[in-house]
């Protein structure tokens, strides 16, 4: 070793004690001031001052390529050393060094030092953060694991010429302190405690040799003086729950959808077809995982027609029962399932079927477990500090503070962050009501008005729509969806008409008429005619999503067989029906998982989807009429190229309330028209009068009632116009109209 006393080498850094005894703490805010490489200004700056923090060390030396030399107790833990500089035509410079500790009993190990690296976070990571513009964000934040080219090359002789780790950055402004911990360095931070970067709130670290699978988490000494553990608001994975450490990853798929996603970037998604399974992926099947369901789901998926997948959340929740709707991690795929490698292979697979992938997000709220987001640096950081905004009184959640840059940031570096990393094709809005409004599920007293005294919540709209705009802009191809259930003008209208920016709206209004009037019995429903209408007074308001969702097959409201009444023929009968009734509406069709095979049960999360069902023939049925309506549909441009413009949509019968009766044409943009005529009454119609456009003959290409589907048989094989003016129509023709039918007629070509 060199010897340290030598009188021809300088004197270390001097640090006041005060500062020492901090670091040697882990709670000096910036600990890369003192410990680490500093370059002596004496003697023309050829040495180096290192100072490493190693508690309980018995020795310590520093070790470069000139040679080893032996550090100094300094103080509680901080040893010191002075060890030559390098030298280059542009002056001194930091060798590439090591650390040799030994330990009382003869323990000794070569590690690197976290205090020699360079920050992580640029001045202009910082810049746009602060700004809310970081369009990455989570290329900044949370851990990421990084090679740097090395001298010496890693200190366990695995790479000789490169060192690996992970480094950590993360947002707490109002945090005293915050340190790294993790089975790394047995959940003792003193040794990892992180620099701020300024007054950008972030704190940063390097840590040699942790890399992908190790645990961590933060541990805050926050504006209350309390030590906290949080998970990584950024991480990418999460243990499996009830455990709450994060999980550093390292991705390593490699996509094959290279086809798809061209496709998708020149491609306006909005005026093809678009027919939706929604699945929430723990109970497809249940025991699957991500891995399992590109075996089973996607090819299902594609027998059956579907043009798109979506998925309830995906995003880490601690409660199973939440369905994925209270999220902490708002960057990591649900661990239960898999690696978000696995995820990715899934969304591939998907994409190489040919199905797009829409996801769940949930910016509107988020839980209050303690190691998560909630109160993250002792403040309302996240959340709306304001009491009476902060909170969601209905859901026993933190709402967003949305007018703050750097969370407003997080929320849309999110929407990104799955439309770009996962190659999501859409993201479904939750809860977007909830944000519009702050008197929502408050009463009076519980809310205060915006600034000019209306309900309204100014930032949230904001928020909506730079997330809609940053999403499309980003991404062309995608879609944004809101599930938004008041008459919010302009929900899918541009920004730049100010509007939310939304491309497609879930259709609530259709939803709950539709299934008010099919729960009542047939002799009824001539007295709830206008239910069944009224969905086309205002169907080109927004640009509409019909959605038969989880949410009306649960919780006591039952499966949408249950919901039909009558005995199991007309049940059966009323479900088909319904989907052909659905796939033939302006607007774009969404079922969940289960209602295609007409499943007896309603939904449970902790239960599969009925699958035994299909051993009988009734349900088989209602599946193949699902396929069949989905293939028909993807065919023909009638039902889907005008479906957000009137032109594309003509009542031929709408007020015939004592049949029960239905009759309207969908035509393409050249004016084909395919005709849709639709019996929600118990009784078939015989000679049933339909106004036609046109004569000649006409074929009956779908029929509900068709012993194929389970129904009876009836079946129109001989259809003529006649030149006889009926409801303003130049022509019509009688037919039969099975009991709960619907026959699709298009004119033979």
């Amino acid at each position: 070793m060199a010897n340290t006393q030598d009188k021809s080498i300088p004197q270390p850094v001097s640090v006041d004690h005060t500062v020492l005894d901090d670091v040697s703490n882990g709670v000096y805010y910036d600990p890369h001031t003192v410990l680490g490489p500093h370059l002596n200004d004496e003697h023309g700056g050829g040495y180096v001052t290192v100072r490493v923090l190693r508690p309980l060390a018995k020795h310590v030396s520093i070790v470069t390529e000139s040679g080893e030399y032996a550090a100094t107790h300094e103080w509680n833990g901080v040893f010191t050393a002075v060890v030559p500089a390098t030298k280059s035509k542009d002056g001194y410079g930091v060798p590439d060094y090591r650390i040799r500790v030994a330990y009382e009993g003869g323990d000794t190990a070569l590690v690197d030092d976290p205090y020699r690296y360079m920050p992580t976070v640029g001045d202009m990571d910082m810049y746009l953060f602060g700004e809310g513009r970081h369009e990455r964000l989570w290329e900044v934040l949370g851990a990421h694991v990084r090679t740097y080219d090395s001298v010496l090359g890693d200190p366990d002789g695995s790479s000789p010429d490169t060192v690996s780790g992970t480094s950590f950055a993360v947002w707490a402004p109002n945090a005293h302190a915050v340190r790294v911990v993790g089975d790394f360095n047995c959940w003792s931070g003193r040794q990892h405690a992180m620099r701020e970067l300024g007054s950008s709130g972030i704190w940063e670290i390097f840590i040699p040799g942790v890399g992908a699978g190790e645990l961590y988490k933060y541990e805050i000494l926050n504006a209350n003086n309390e030590w906290k553990q949080k998970a990584d608001p950024m991480e990418n994975l999460h243990q499996i729950p009830p455990d709450t450490a994060s999980v550093v990853v390292d991705s390593k798929h490699v996509w094959n959808d290279q086809a798809w996603m061209d496709h998708r970037r020149n491609t306006d998604p909005h005026a093809g077809p678009i027919s939706i399974y929604e699945v929430h992926a723990g109970s497809w099947k249940v025991g699957m995982d991500y891995t399992k369901l590109a075996e089973e789901l996607v090819p299902y998926v594609k027998k059956m027609g579907f043009t798109h997948v979506e998925f309830m959340p995906l995003a880490e929740h601690p409660f199973t029962g939440s369905w994925g709707y209270q999220v902490t991690g708002y960057y990591a795929p649900q661990s239960r399932l898999g690696h978000p490698d696995d995820l990715k292979a899934l969304i591939d697979a998907f994409h190489q079927a040919g199905i797009g992938v829409i996801v769940d997000w949930v910016p509107a709220h988020f839980p209050k477990d303690d190691f998560a987001l909630a109160r993250f640096d002792g403040t309302p950081l996240y959340e709306d500090p304001d009491p009476l905004r902060g909170e969601h009184p209905d859901w026993g959640t933190y709402v967003f503070n949305f007018g703050r840059n750097e969370v407003r940031n997080f929320l849309v570096a999110n929407a990104c962050y799955w439309l770009d990393e996962f190659h999501v094709d859409g993201l479904r809005v939750d809860a977007v009501s909830s944000m519009l409004y702050l008197d929502y599920s408050r009463e009076n007293g519980q809310w205060r008005p915006n600034k000019y005294g209306g309900r309204e919540n100014l930032e949230a709209i904001d928020f909506l729509k730079e997330a809609t705009a940053t999403a499309y802009g980003r991404n062309p191809g995608i879609m944004m969806i809101a599930e938004e259930s008041t008459a919010w003008p302009g929900v899918t209208a541009p920004t730049s008409e100010g509007g939310l920016g939304f491309g497609l709206k879930w259709n609530m209004g259709w939803m709950h008429d539709t299934l008010e009037y099919l729960h009542e019995a047939p002799i009824n429903r001539k007295w709830h005619h206008g239910e069944i209408t009224f969905s086309m007074m205002y169907a080109y308001s927004e640009h509409y999503v019909l959605p038969i969702s989880h949410d009306e097959v649960v919780y006591g409201k039952g499966a949408l067989f249950g919901k039909m009444p009558g005995d199991d023929w007309q049940r059966y009968a009323g479900v088909r029906a319904l989907f052909a009734y659905q796939w033939a509406h302006p607007g774009k069709n969404l079922t969940f998982m289960g209602n295609e095979i007409a499943q007896y049960g309603e939904w449970d999360y902790k239960s599969s989807v009925d699958w035994n069902a299909l051993n009988w023939p009734d349900h088989q049925g209602v599946q193949k009429l699902v396929k069949d309506l989905n293939e028909l549909y993807k065919d023909s441009p009638e039902f889907w190229s005008q479906d957000f413009d009137p032109a594309g949509f003509q009542w031929l019968t709408s007020d015939d309330a004592d049949h029960n009766v239905l009759s309207f044409m969908r035509l393409d943009k050249e004016g084909n028209p395919i005709v849709v005529v639709v019996n929600f009454s118990g009784s078939a119609w015989q000679d049933y009068q339909v106004p036609l456009p046109s004569g000649g003959r006409w074929k009956e290409i779908l029929n509900t009632d068709a012993e194929e589907y389970g129904g009876s048989g009836i079946a129109n094989t001989d259809i003529a116009a006649d030149e006889e003016e009926y409801h303003s129509r130049p022509y019509s023709v009688k037919i039969t109209v099975p009991a709960l039918g619907a026959l699709f007629l298009r004119p033979e070509r």
